[in-house]
């Protein structure tokens, strides 16, 4: 069976104004696991408890870089009592990564970061946005990022709607990283506007075909993140899982 997860960015308003309540209404669709993009104000022991009882595992977390850069025996800390199996960085500042030589510096931290994170018995990822294949002195900065050797420490969490937007193809990205890529965050594209995001199956991607490419590249999670909607985000969040519960367990996959 397919591990299918939630980035719970993805609720973000229902989740600030009724985290643990969110969490319910998530594991009554039937979402195997989450991803964080904070904790509600919870203690790492007490989240850990109610995950328990409502059956859904702590598959990763989204940490602000300066949180990893200045912060990262907290973090660690967290995480670790949490359960976390994944810390990711999700977003790097736009100051921070001005030129090539700021990204090759940014490569060294995270690699750094990575190494920490490795010590505590946990992976560590980075989540790309669309300036990363934006070709800087004829380098694709997510490579640079990345590390382009398979003995790198980090993980690359690819979002499909991202590499999409920039018009790469998704399942080349997926090879590349064959065996560095646990997480897929998935994402479908509005027809009528690319900026939108839509209901998974639903919009421009072709799902199935990038769902095979994530299974040979040995793709562990697939985790759900849908920023913008066209109805009532728990009914599409149930539309998302049901798809690709079916599509993920089709045999020709």
């Amino acid at each position: 069976m397919a591990n299918i997860a939630l980035q719970m960015y993805s609720l973000r308003e229902m989740a600030a104004e009724d985290f643990v309540g969110t969490l319910k209404k998530v594991s009554e669709i039937g979402y195997h696991g989450v991803e964080f993009a904070g904790y509600g104000g919870l203690g790492a022991r007490e989240l850990r408890e109610i995950l328990f009882e409502l059956q859904l595992q702590p598959v990763s977390s989204h940490v602000p870089f300066d949180q990893l850069e200045n912060q990262i025996e907290e973090v660690l800390e967290y995480a670790t009592e949490l359960g976390l199996s994944y810390i990711v960085c999700p977003f790097i500042a736009p100051e921070l990564r001005r030129n090539l030589q700021d990204y090759q510096r940014l490569a060294e931290k995270l690699e750094q970061i990575a190494q920490k994170v490795s010590q505590e018995g946990l992976h560590f990822a980075y989540h790309n946005h669309d300036f990363e294949f934006i070709k800087i002195e004829n380098e694709q900065p997510i490579h640079v990022l990345l590390g382009k050797g398979h003995s790198s420490l980090i993980q690359a969490e690819l979002d499909i709607y991202w590499i999409a937007y920039t018009g790469e193809n998704i399942a080349s990205y997926l090879h590349n990283y064959t065996g560095r890529a646990d997480l897929l965050h998935v994402k479908d594209m509005s027809k009528e506007d690319k900026r939108q995001n839509e209901v998974v199956g639903s919009g421009r991607l072709d799902i199935p075909a990038i769902l095979h490419a994530a299974q040979t590249a040995g793709v562990k999670w697939y985790i759900v993140e849908q920023e913008t909607y066209q109805g009532h985000p728990m009914r599409d969040l149930k539309s998302n899982f049901i798809y690709l519960s079916q599509l993920l367990s089709a045999p020709s996959q």
